[in-house]
């Protein structure tokens, strides 16, 4: 099982099977005369003819989900430059922007990933919703520390760049232990982050549990970290999805998927270089 919901789902559809890809039902009988009044040149023709590849039978590709992810990036960036503007003018709005986004994430993240059809019209929402988000944080942080946000932006891409290519080259092997063990985790630091939200917002602690001091360093730390392995899962599932065969329309989730644990990764790099720069 995957650590990301998403990917959860495409791989419960892989084992059960994609809509649209039912196995091949037998000819009735009678069905193989039309083949017998083809003639020898039309018969040649059609076995000369080359291999259907993934596009032509509408398979998800690696082009699929670039495009796709490229795509949605480009609303984070978009609708994030609009948080960002509307932050730094309204802080006030900027807080209800923060607030709402959290909610309003989470709302549809749960929605995408049990709705039985895959929507892009959610997906595409969901986009915007984070982008106004991911712009309102990032405001916040940069008032509060100068160039912060560049700075997490360049650790996000390097760190990104750096598990991709260690995937790529078998540095990390994606086992079922492996996914076991990230999920039991990432599930864990998922109720944590709850508990830890409220307790920040009730006693005006600005991280939470452990503020800017060596134990809240530490689960920065660990919490960067648990958001770097878990692109190397989302790496997987992409391939994985990829070779079994899954329908295009897959490439939105995947797409939604990667860019959600990208986010994620971000906002801790954020979270990180905040406590040690207070």
């Amino acid at each position: 099982m995957s650590s990301n919901p998403v990917f959860n789902r495409i791989d419960r559809d892989a084992r059960q099977g994609y809509a649209g890809f039912e196995p091949a039902r037998q000819a009735a009988p009678g069905a193989y005369a039309g083949q017998e009044a083809m003639s020898a040149q039309q018969l040649q023709d059609l076995y000369s003819q080359p291999s259907a590849g993934p596009v032509q039978t509408g398979r998800v590709t690696m082009d699929d989900v670039i495009m796709k992810t490229l795509s949605l990036f480009a609303l984070v960036v978009v609708f994030g430059a609009g948080g960002w503007f509307l932050a730094k003018s309204r802080p006030d709005l900027g807080l209800v922007l923060l607030l709402g986004g959290i909610v309003l994430t989470l709302g549809l993240g749960f929605a995408i990933s049990l709705k039985k059809s895959i929507s892009v019209p959610l997906i595409v929402l969901y986009a915007a919703v984070e982008g106004v988000f991911v712009g309102a944080v990032s405001r916040f942080y940069e008032n509060a520390y100068d160039g912060i946000v560049g700075q997490a932006i360049l650790a996000t891409l390097a760190t990104f760049a750096g598990m991709f290519l260690a995937y790529k080259f078998g540095l990390i092997k994606v086992t079922d232990k492996f996914r076991r063990v990230v999920s039991m985790m990432i599930f864990g630091y998922a109720i944590f982050a709850i508990v830890n939200l409220g307790y920040a917002l009730i006693a005006h602690q600005q991280f939470g549990f452990g503020g800017s001091g060596v134990l809240g360093i530490g689960i920065s730390l660990f919490a960067t970290g648990l958001a770097a392995v878990t692109l190397a899962l989302d790496f997987d599932s992409i391939d994985r999805a990829i070779a079994s065969g899954a329908p295009e329309k897959y490439s939105w989730l995947l797409a939604h998927g990667l860019i959600v644990t990208v986010v994620w990764l971000y906002l801790e790099m954020l979270r990180l270089l905040g406590r040690m720069r207070n």
